[in-house]
């Protein structure tokens, strides 16, 4: 579920933490300061989830509210809580892979309940929100639409709700999209994902094996960076851009189901989003020279990745 562009994000992440570290790294670090980017990225996922239902849920929290009044009114005794008995909402409410996260990370704790209270007073006067609240019966695609319209209306499309996304978790520009794509896929079959696994074992894999490759054979993977540098002092070279370059070219000589075109394409990609504005050029350049000479040495060791 975790795409490819994300596991090159956190271990280019991870690497430029352990490079920056004053300290000496201890065996073992890296990798765990990996697994804590990921963890992070199922942190943000359930806390996206459980927003979601917390402001589905909400009419029934607004109904018992205005109900215990002193003298409350016959609108007061008659809201419509409909949503909150949503039937895709409680497929995930049930669902025991959510339940145990939700019991582990405790979203509660997270939530901005005058934001919920605010959303939700939002919704209830939304044409849509009445229409659905209105109409007999329940139909799984009236059900899917109603969380929908919630998730891409009243939540992604509000300011404060993604102002307090991104002071809540410091992943969210880097997970953000990928994420909200997994979440529309829980809604339309709650219970697809295992919350402890986001990754398939090979991804896991590549995940670790970058990261350790890089690490131990940081030295060797410079020593080809640096005479094609030319005119550039390497010690002036943005540490980003460096980090890169070495995860490119680890890519290059060890993993042999990666097609180079692939490799390269992802870190200009992530070298614009992620350092100076020359950085994507420039990346591009060393990655794309280093390419043709590996390949004239017969370094480059590919195998037919279709058939991998």
């Amino acid at each position: 579920m975790i795409s490819r562009r994300n596991i090159r994000v956190k271990v280019m992440q991870t690497l430029y933490t352990i490079t920056t570290l004053e300290t000496t790294v201890k065996p073992g670090e890296p990798q765990k300061i990996l697994q804590q980017h990921f963890d992070q990225t199922r942190a943000l996922l359930v806390y996206l989830i459980w927003f979601l239902t917390e402001v589905s849920r909400y009419a029934e929290t607004d109904a018992h509210k205005k109900a215990s009044k002193h003298l409350p009114s016959a609108t007061d005794l008659n809201v419509n809580t409909k949503i909150a008995g949503n039937e895709l909402l409680w497929k995930m409410l049930e669902d025991p892979a959510l339940k145990e996260q939700f019991n582990k990370l405790k979203p509660e704790l997270t939530t901005d309940k005058d934001l919920l209270r605010k959303i939700y007073l939002q919704l209830v006067i939304k044409p849509e929100y009445k229409a659905y609240a209105t109409k007999d019966g329940r139909e799984k695609t009236e059900e899917k639409k109603i969380l929908e319209f919630i998730l891409n209306d009243l939540l992604l499309a509000n300011e404060d709700f993604v102002a307090h996304i991104e002071e809540t978790f410091s992943n969210w520009d880097d997970d953000g999209d990928m994420l909200v794509q997994l979440l529309v896929g829980y809604i339309q079959k709650p219970g697809i994902y295992n919350f402890k696994q986001l990754m398939s074992a090979d991804k896991e894999q590549f995940a670790k094996g970058l990261l350790q490759t890089v690490t131990d054979k940081s030295e060797y993977l410079q020593s080809l960076i640096v005479p094609k540098l030319k005119n550039w002092d390497p010690e002036r070279i943005a540490l980003l851009d460096m980090v890169m370059m070495k995860m490119g070219v680890a890519e290059f000589l060890y993993f042999e189901t990666i097609p180079p075109k692939v490799t390269i394409n992802e870190y200009i990609d992530l070298a614009k989003d992620y350092s100076t504005s020359q950085s994507g050029q420039f990346v591009n350049g060393i990655l794309d020279n280093i390419h043709k000479e590996l390949v004239e040495q017969g370094k480059m060791l590919k195998v037919d990745y279709r058939k991998a």
